[in-house]
């Protein structure tokens, strides 16, 4: 746990996600989900009910440690990298299909 100050001054203890399970490579917003924010808790005013809807209700929350991945594999450019050198493929083959004359 890291001990931050909170808004009045005062050490607040903040929990990681390491410190519950166990984590590879994640990167510190998941590790640190409190640091996330935006979500519709924290809107002041709150919204009207009559505007909610079930996909408001379920990004409502902010993430937890406890819904945060534990793993985190992120995805190569190698190809998007090789396609920049090289360019789009290009077909030159013959086309031999029949046109249609209907209108």
């Amino acid at each position: 746990m890291v001990d931050c100050p909170g808004p009045d001054g005062a050490t607040v203890p903040r929990l990681r996600t390491s410190d519950f399970y166990r984590t590879c490579q994640l990167p510190k917003r998941f590790d640190y989900p409190s640091w996330f924010y935006g979500y519709g808790v924290d809107r002041k005013p709150p919204e009207h009910p009559f505007y909610r809807t079930t996909s408001s209700d379920y990004g409502r929350y902010p993430p937890t440690i406890h819904t945060v991945p534990t793993s985190f594999f992120p995805n190569t450019q190698d190809f998007t990298k090789a396609l920049a050198k090289a360019g789009m493929y290009r077909n030159y083959s013959l086309n031999t299909g029949l046109e249609s004359n209907e209108k």
